[in-house]
Formats: structure tokens, C-alpha cells, sequence
């Protein structure tokens, strides 16, 4: 049994939100968030705003998303981590702005810690290390 079919109009304010999270409109995202848009809004996979910014390395998206609340440890649908698609894309300074707020590098499947392993980054696998 199906629910009723979303408003057409705010799936497509959605996706304009999400889309501002992947390519870094730190101002405008901020606006909708401010204006009421959750913080931790996920969409379909489970991607929250702050997985979409931290995984295109939006430093400075990702840290208004945390600075206004966004949980760092929030898993997607596929259990990664925004810490760990950070370390995936080699975003060293996205790293930062998670581990300062709190992100678990052992989260998720793989973990962070795993990914950097993987990768043999050992840059970042520092940066993980307590």
C-alpha cells in the first residue's frame, strides 16, 4: 500500500536543495536550511545534504551544515559515512571539518579508517588516527 504521490513542487525544491549541497552554494543552501529546510534532510539513497558537500568537497558547506547542526556520524542507505566518502574523494580539508565536529573515523562500511587503508592514504589515514 502506497502513500498519496509527493507535491510535485517540493520534489523539485528538494532536488535544487541537494543540488546546492553537491556543488557548494554554501549562501543559498544556507538560506533554505535557515528558512526551514532540515539540516539532515536525505534523499532517496539516504545521502544527507552534508554526505552530498562533504563527498564534492565543499569544506566551507560542510562546515555551515555542522555548524547548524548536522549530524556527522549520519549513515547513507549503502552505510558510508560522510567522513568516509570525504576520504574516498581525498578531501583532506572536508576531513578537518568533520573530525573537529565530532565524526567517528570507525563509521560506517567501510569506515573511514578502511577507505584510507584502501587507498593507502596515508595523509589522511594520520588525520584519522586518534
Amino acid at each position: 500500500m502506497s502513500g498519496p504521490e509527493p507535491d510535485p513542487a517540493l520534489l523539485e525544491m528538494a532536488a535544487r536543495v541537494f543540488g546546492f549541497a553537491r556543488s557548494g552554494q554554501t549562501g543559498t543552501l544556507m538560506a533554505y536550511v535557515d528558512a526551514g529546510v532540515p539540516v539532515n534532510l536525505g534523499n532517496d539513497k539516504g545521502d544527507t545534504l552534508l554526505m552530498l558537500a562533504a563527498y564534492h568537497g565543499h569544506a566551507e558547506t560542510v562546515s555551515a551544515l555542522l555548524a547548524r547542526g548536522a549530524d556527522p556520524n549520519r549513515l547513507n542507505d549503502r552505510g558510508q559515512s560522510p567522513l568516509a566518502g570525504a576520504v574516498f574523494k581525498d578531501e583532506p580539508e572536508v576531513v578537518k571539518a568533520l573530525l573537529a565536529a565530532g565524526a567517528d573515523p570507525e563509521a560506517g562500511r567501510p569506515s573511514a579508517v578502511d577507505t584510507a587503508r584502501m587507498f593507502g592514504n596515508s595523509e589522511l589515514l594520520t588525520l584519522l588516527q586518534p
